[in-house]
Formats: C-alpha cells, structure tokens, sequence
C-alpha cells in the first residue's frame, strides 16, 4: 500500500493514501485511525495528542516534549502500510426523507439542462443510490457521502451562496452532502432533508458518522413539512430513520 507522509512541524504529520478515493480511501483511513486506538489503549503511542481524519489521509498531532515525533511517525507509518481485512464491514444504514420541490431544489434544473436530463431523470438517479458517509467535516455534522453518479458530476458553483439553508442536500463533483446547518456554501443545491443532523444534547451529537450508508427516500414538500412539524414538536425521534445494518 502506497503512503505518503507529510511533515507539519515538530507536533504532528500526516499520512496519506494518494492512489485511492472515495469510499476504499476513507475505509483505509478508519482501519489506520482504529490501528491507532487499539496501540494506545496497549501503552504505545506515548505523548499522541490528536487524531484528525480526513477522507483519505490522516494527521496525527503528539506532544514534542513527551514523544520522539521520528519514532511515532514511523510506528504510524508501519501500521498504514498493513493490510485492511477485505471482507466487508457492517455499518448503520440510514434512509433520511428528502424534497426535491420547489424552493428547497433552486438548482435541479440548472444541473439537469447541464446533464441533459430531465429533473425526474436527475432525481431518480440521485436517489437511487446507497451512499457511503467518507467524513465529518466543515460543518459539525456535515457528511461527505459518495459516490454520485457520473452524469451528474459537475465542479462547486463558480459564486457560492452566501446562505444555504439548513438541510440542504446538494451535489459537487463525486459528493453528496447534507447541510446541518445555515451556512455559506458553493454545492448545487437538488433538495431538502428535515430531519436535524446534529443535537449537542445528544450521546452522540452527530447523526451520521464516518462509515454508515445513506439513502435518500423522495418526498413532497406536504410531507416534508409535516415531519418537520413533528421533529420540532417531539413527536418523531431522528433516530427513527436509522434503517438497521447493512454490508458495504
């Protein structure tokens, strides 16, 4: 397995794996980061700091004063290079309601004239995919899913919004993504999403997390508001619309 490692000063680096992408990188990434855990849990790894992932490198921080940064890079770099278990790994599958309507698609029909489809046509292959969440980023809960389909990858907005509204679902490049919150942002925006995906007064505060898969199920905008009513009001819970598990 081909890495990369690149220096950030006398506290941290960075591993990277250049040749691979999208969901195997990510994958990669998890089994390096879980690698980690598991050494320093057995009392190796001493003055390791911060482990911070990304969707296909990861960068380790330490404490200069308590490691030897030469020793813990090579240590890291020796567990990067091991081989990850190909059989594929149970995850959390959720399938979260999306509208593709009116105000809360402003750009479907730009992407679809771009792509040459119709906007069914654009919907139907958006939604006909199971998503792979590579990271958490950005945003606190913002999931960096892939892969979308070809025909419909298109490069960030050349002027990005200076407002997308919470739960935007939007597309750029190979990604699919969810906007927890307000923000600004330069994604192409296909649709909305009204379950809230992130609550710091939950155990766990983000919804989705690296590695789960994701479906989006279509729905009107009559039903959209009515489940944004009843998350609002406490009558469904957003865990409802975690499906059970299933294989990569």
């Amino acid at each position: 397995m081909d890495i990369r490692v690149l220096a950030l000063g006398d506290g941290a680096f960075t591993i990277e794996f250049p040749k691979i992408k999208g969901a195997e990188g990510a994958r990669r990434v998890r089994a390096l980061r879980d690698r980690i855990e598991q050494e320093k849990d057995k009392g190796q790894l001493e003055g390791l700091v911060d482990v911070i992932s990304a969707s296909r490198s990861l960068s380790v921080c330490i404490d200069p004063l308590r490691a030897d940064i030469t020793k813990v890079r090579d240590y890291v770099s020796a567990l990067a290079i091991e081989p990850v278990d190909e059989v594929s790994e149970a995850t959390e599958h959720w399938t979260l309601p999306v509208c593709y309507q009116g105000e809360y698609a402003p750009d479907l029909a730009d992407i679809a004239e771009r792509s040459g489809l119709s906007e069914q046509e654009v919907i139907n292959l958006h939604k006909g995919q199971s998503y792979n969440v590579l990271m958490i980023g950005f945003l606190p809960g913002f999931p960096f899913m892939a892969e979308v389909p070809k025909i419909l990858q298109f490069p960030r907005r050349t002027s990005p919004r200076v407002k997308v509204p919470a739960g935007s679902v939007a597309i750029a490049n190979d990604q699919t993504a969810i906007y927890p919150w307000e923000s600004p942002g330069g994604w192409h925006l296909l649709a909305r999403c009204p379950v809230p995906l992130f609550n710091a007064s939950w155990d766990s505060p983000s919804l989705l997390s690296a590695g789960v898969s994701v479906e989006f199920d279509e729905i009107g905008e009559k039903d959209f508001k009515t489940i944004e009513a009843d998350l609002k009001a406490g009558r469904l819970d957003p865990f409802s619309f975690k499906s059970g598990d299933k294989a990569k």
